[in-house]
């Protein structure tokens, strides 16, 4: 395994190019179930987890292939030969339970293993499969797999998400395409990558309307056919950066980043005293002053997301003053904390919330990584260190962020990836 060791104390300066969404592109790789023709996706990042999703379709008898040969554009489509999502694909990633919406729309049957991912907390199906079985579909759980069946096809139906699920809400607009009737869904998730997903639908073939907007409203087609969609600019990936040059300090053009999909996560930065402005085509990020501390919730989009609140409280670490940090999306996102104690932060958990008290410098050390958000915590706090910080089990961070070394080295940080 690999690890990165990283040297700190250097301000960013230069530019840093954003890929497409991983929460983006794994869902319109996914789509290439809901057609026989080839529907190509450009601006496809280079992460573990499209390898691993590439496999799970793969496994189903739909060809994955890389057009033009970077890995960037891949072109899906095929029949479908084989209905199970196996446990040893399946248990690497969380987002491939997301085959079980258009399996059951296209054959009529799926059997899938419950997902895996990140140790970052429960995070049930149970939506998912409630919708579904709104649909029509025909549940049992058995042996950690989910068998589904729909011997008389999909239906419209009007659903009412407790919780704005971002998964269960593109399940279920994946398999309501192609159902008989008018689905409702209601406190739908509105994620920009619930957006993207939607316009790639409707480039299909489908018939959705709602983006943007807690009600989504799917009149069902018979079919849908291939079609060609660029995956939008990963805002996780830009909040990130953007928090690396808050911490590091420097000035740097975030290229491809979009401030209004980043609207929680830009008005925290500016709060902490990271000024963060459009530069045509790019979000230009600079620091030069102290950090503040600025207290946080985490909450379904347009709120402040989960998946940047390691990389806050790394930021949040060499602030002047407290912050509080409350997680209100999973329960266990707090494991990064003893690994950032260890190079001297002072933060302290108590129940949902995380208080952290910030402290002049922290110190290099080794740490691990334990979840894919939570590595790059560790990273950014490494770039603000004093002396050497030794990061290992990186191929957490692998699953979701394409060539940090590259992008962060050539900024002028000192990080190298070598041989654990």
């Amino acid at each position: 395994m690999d690890k990165f060791l990283i040297r700190g104390g250097r301000p960013l300066h230069g530019e840093i190019p954003i890929g497409g969404a991983k929460n983006s592109a794994l869902k319109l790789l996914v789509a290439g179930l809901l057609t026989s023709e080839r529907l190509v996706v450009s601006n496809v990042p280079r992460i573990d987890d499209i390898g691993t999703m590439r496999l799970l379709l793969a496994q189903h008898g739909v060809a994955v292939e890389d057009v033009d040969g970077t890995g960037q554009v891949l072109s899906v489509g095929g029949d479908i030969t084989n209905t199970e999502a196996p446990y040893d694909i399946v248990s690497r990633m969380r987002a491939s339970i997301l085959v079980l919406g258009p399996l059951l729309a296209t054959v009529g049957e799926a059997r899938v293993s419950l997902p895996g991912g990140c140790a970052i907390g429960t995070r049930p199906v149970d939506l998912h499969l409630k919708g579904l079985e709104a649909l029509g579909a025909e549940i049992k759980l058995e042996a950690g797999y989910i068998d589904a069946r729909a011997p008389r096809g999909l239906a419209g139906a009007r659903i009412i998400l407790p919780f704005a699920s971002v998964g269960a809400t593109e399940n279920l607009l994946m398999a309501a395409s192609l159902a008989e009737g008018r689905t409702e869904i209601v406190n739908a998730a509105r994620e920009p990558e619930i957006d993207d997903l939607i316009a790639c639908l409707n480039a299909m073939g489908a018939r959705i309307t709602g983006e943007g907007t807690g009600t989504l409203v799917i009149d069902g087609v018979k079919t849908l056919h291939g079609a060609h969609h660029a995956v939008v600019a990963d805002r996780i990936e830009c909040g990130t950066y953007a928090c690396a040059v808050g911490i590091a300090g420097g000035d740097v053009r975030l290229l491809g980043g979009r401030i209004d999909h980043l609207g929680s996560v830009v008005r925290a930065l500016e709060e902490a005293g990271v000024e963060v402005t459009e530069d045509q085509g790019a979000m230009r990020v600079r620091r030069t002053g102290r950090l503040k501390g600025v207290d946080i919730m985490t909450e379904p989009y347009p709120g402040f997301p989960t998946d940047m609140q390691a990389q806050f409280m790394a930021l949040f670490s060499v602030a002047e003053g407290a912050s509080m940090i409350t997680e209100t999306i999973f329960e266990n996102r707090f494991m990064h904390v003893p690994e950032l104690n260890r190079m001297g932060a002072r933060i302290n958990v108590h129940g949902s919330s995380a208080i952290i008290r910030g402290v002049e410098s922290l110190s290099g050390a080794p740490v691990m990584a334990t979840d894919l958000r939570a590595s790059f915590s560790l990273i950014l706090a490494g770039l603000a260190a004093q002396g050497e910080t030794a990061i290992s089990r990186i191929y957490h961070l692998d699953r979701g962020y394409e060539a940090v070394e590259r992008k962060l080295s050539g900024c002028g940080a000192i990080i190298e990836r070598v041989a654990d």
